[in-house]
């Protein structure tokens, strides 16, 4: 049996084909039972997100269930298979787990290390399960993935830098104060950058959140929805000193905090350290505002360079991460390619055997004068002369599992010999 993967992701199709081929999350019944129910197809999960759209599958036919899957993703959306197919990609056998393992472990996403795919795929996998759809094959495979991406983030250091730049001014913040967990923070505008760094330090333990804007409304409606205080605009620097981190992003023409307004604080804060975060272009902040005593300040290209670097470090991650991969591929390989051996082993036999108890029973049926022992002398021949012929082709099937290609092999023999074997036959036991 063979693992393959036809899909798409944002390394091959733009948004507005991706989002053309998704699937419901919610509706995942229908499709997966259409994927099973091809010629050839024995398992299957579909995995649908914002970057990817991908089925992995398990068949005999390798190139007839690529094919098929990839006319069932145009068929199933009412797109055009030519339009559609410069856009997908087919994998199989070690390329296959190649692939999935590095979209579990994150090697293969937009930004790297992050660690919302592997909680989508778990996701896909339980609707798999959920309607029986995976199988002995794709259930192992992957449950070895999900462990290949636990490897990967406790052996390597790939998701522990920040990539975006409002994450970045959290781990900026740590560095200055150590615990933020009695620390406030004051948002100077309600804007979805202010929002998602306002998030992040709620998820690193701030104290408090206060939010203030030009337009109240939206400075409540941030403030609800972050379980923090609104503050009117005007009403800003009776505020200030109350926060020890400040981040603003407004659409302001020119500062709106200058360095002589945060004397001002700093001095009514007993000199206790502050944080400033300007990510607004043009500048909210008067760069002069670092010169001041205990006044930390960083504008949106002191945290690109934090991003830069760290994205260079997630780099050199990376390589450690891939190396891990290839050392999980050639384990699960060998699993996957020996699964036929035993099943194939035991069928072969038990044909040979077959055919030599039929003849046995013919030629004893005739030979009316044989004594008990000479019976028990030709059952031992024809026993022997089996087991001599069977030697050589068992030897090889069991030398070649230990290489990872007795797929080959096994093929042949269920061909050569019209072994018939059911996929129940062929569990194993996975080398943990």
């Amino acid at each position: 049996m063979n693992i393959i993967v036809v899909g798409l992701s944002h390394k091959t199709a733009s948004v507005d084909i991706r989002e053309k081929v998704a699937f419901a999350p919610t509706q995942m019944d229908k499709p997966l039972r259409a994927v099973v129910g091809l010629e050839g197809i024995s398992e299957a999960v579909i995995v649908s997100t914002c970057n990817r759209v991908e089925i992995y599958a398990v068949t005999r036919d390798i190139a007839g269930g690529m094919a098929r899957i990839k006319r069932f993703l145009a068929d199933y959306h009412n797109l055009a298979l030519d339009s559609l197919e410069s856009h997908l990609y087919g994998l199989h056998s070690e390329e296959a787990i190649r692939h999935v393992f590095r979209v579990a472990s994150s090697l293969d996403s937009m930004i790297v290390g992050e660690p919302q795919i592997l909680g989508q795929i778990k996701t896909s996998y339980g609707y798999a399960a959920e309607f029986k759809s995976s199988g002995i094959i794709l259930n192992r495979f992957l449950h070895k993935a999900f462990s290949v991406a636990k490897r990967v983030r406790t052996e390597t250091k790939i998701a522990s830098s920040a990539v975006s730049v409002a994450f970045a001014a959290v781990e900026l913040a740590k560095k200055i104060f150590g615990d933020l967990s009695d620390k406030t923070v004051m948002l100077v505008g309600a804007g979805e950058m202010c929002e998602l760094a306002a998030k992040h330090f709620l998820n690193s333990g701030v104290r408090g959140v206060m939010v203030t804007n030009r337009t109240f409304d939206r400075a409540e409606r941030l403030a609800d929805e972050l379980e923090g205080r609104a503050i009117r605009f005007d009403d800003m620097f009776s505020y200030l000193h109350q926060a020890d981190i400040i981040l603003s992003s407004t659409g302001a023409p020119h500062t709106i905090i200058g360095h002589k307004d945060v004397e001002e604080v700093i001095r009514r804060r007993r000199m206790k350290p502050m944080f400033f975060i300007d990510i607004a272009v043009p500048r909210d902040i008067d760069p002069r505002v670092n010169d001041v005593e205990n006044v930390y300040l960083y504008t949106v290209d002191d945290l690109q360079e934090v991003v830069a670097a760290n994205l260079q470090q997630r780099g050199e991650e990376a390589k450690k991460a891939e190396e891990i991969v290839e050392q999980e591929i050639i384990q699960f390989f060998k699993w996957l390619s020996s699964l036929g051996i035993t099943p194939t082993i035991v069928a072969l036999r038990s044909k040979f055997d077959e055919i030599r108890k039929v003849e046995l029973e013919k030629t004893l049926a005739t030979w009316k004068d044989l004594p008990p022992d000479g019976q028990k002398r030709l059952e031992a021949l024809t026993n022997a002369i089996m087991n001599k012929l069977l030697h050589t082709p068992t030897a090889l099937l069991k030398k070649s599992g230990q290489g990872g290609r007795s797929d080959l092999y096994v093929d042949a023999l269920r061909s050569l010999f019209d072994l018939q074997i059911g996929i129940d036959d062929e569990e194993t036991e996975l080398e943990e």
